[in-house]
């Protein structure tokens, strides 16, 4: 699955797009109507951990009197779309006052927003189709079908494939629990891990640690030599700072490289060895009832801490 590193590259890749208007709509989607997409205008994008929010408005917000916004609301013969399914609001991505206001004379836009949260292969594309790399068990190279494409003016697109996509009034943001926002909080990081709970479960948890998935789980908690199943209680302060500290640096290498188009170099991830050559396991690690995520960790390296060999107590 797309994690945040990777939602930002996607974010990178719409932003030139702020400020036009779609032309028309295709897809394979069915959640929800391709038409309430037609000659909307693009207005915005924002990332919040593995999601990515883009805001379409539908016109110009004439100066109506709040009664007849009122009249708006209970009358249904204004279409399935009245007022409060929109938000009233400036733009917040960083665009300038030109396209934000483009073909409005105003600041104020009737806007809503389209949340996406992509699959295990998700992707957006800008200008460009996604092509078959091999052929399926029958021996046809079909081209994957995007779940949304939207056309703006001079034969310009952007398309979107394996994702849900679901309309919003507004974006979910909490920055502080968000891995890659500047206002990341790294005291209630630590205090989510001291927890009695698996560390590799509380990093998966995008309520504390927003934007971290598989890889970079497996990752860090390599770097900070801690196995995935040592309760967050029974570890240290130390570690338990060092795995935060490794999530920020892991994520921030790996957008910079997004961002210049450059591999990333996995230790742990997909290997059969660690860097000291011993045997790496592979193993379906997660909470009891949710989902299982394979796990790569090394049982040399990152031993496991039980009960009996806590080295301090309990952070609070």
């Amino acid at each position: 699955m797309p994690e945040g590193p990777t939602v930002r590259r996607f974010c990178s890749l719409v932003s030139p797009f702020v400020g036009q208007g779609v032309v028309s709509v295709s897809g394979s989607t069915r959640q929800i109507a391709l038409q309430d997409l037609k000659e909307q205008l693009f207005q915005d994008c924002q990332v919040h951990g593995k999601n990515l929010y883009l805001a379409f408005g539908c016109g110009i917000m004439e100066q109506v009197p709040s009664h007849e916004l009122d009249d708006w609301e209970s009358d249904g013969s204004h279409g399935e779309k009245s007022l409060k399914d929109w938000s009233l609001s400036e733009g917040t991505a960083d665009v300038s006052d030109d396209q934000r206001n483009l073909g409005t004379g105003q600041g104020n836009l009737l806007r809503k927003w389209l949340r996406f949260h992509f699959g295990l292969y998700g992707s957006v594309r800008a200008n460009e189709l996604s092509r078959a790399k091999q052929g399926n068990k029958r021996g046809d190279w079909r081209d994957p079908k995007p779940r949304l494409r939207l056309n703006f003016d001079g034969e310009r697109f952007l398309v979107f494939y394996n994702c849900r996509m679901t309309w919003c009034s507004s974006p979910f943001v909490e920055p502080t629990c968000d891995i890659l926002s500047p206002e990341f909080d790294k005291e209630k990081a630590l205090h989510a891990l001291s927890h009695p709970r698996p560390v590799c479960f509380t990093l998966m948890d995008q309520r504390h640690f927003s934007g971290v998935g598989n890889i970079i789980k497996n990752e860090i908690l390599f770097l900070a030599q801690t196995h995935p199943l040592s309760l967050g209680s029974l570890l240290p302060a130390e570690t338990l700072v060092a795995l935060i500290d490794h999530a920020i640096a892991f994520t921030a290498d790996w957008l910079r490289n997004k961002m210049q188009r450059k591999g990333l170099r996995y230790h742990i991830y997909m290997k059969e060895c660690c860097g000291k050559g011993h045997q790496v396991v592979k193993e379906a690690i997660g909470p009891p009832h949710g989902l299982k995520r394979l796990t790569w960790y090394c049982p040399t390296c990152q031993k496991h801490v039980n009960p009996g060999e806590a080295e301090q107590p309990i952070v609070q």
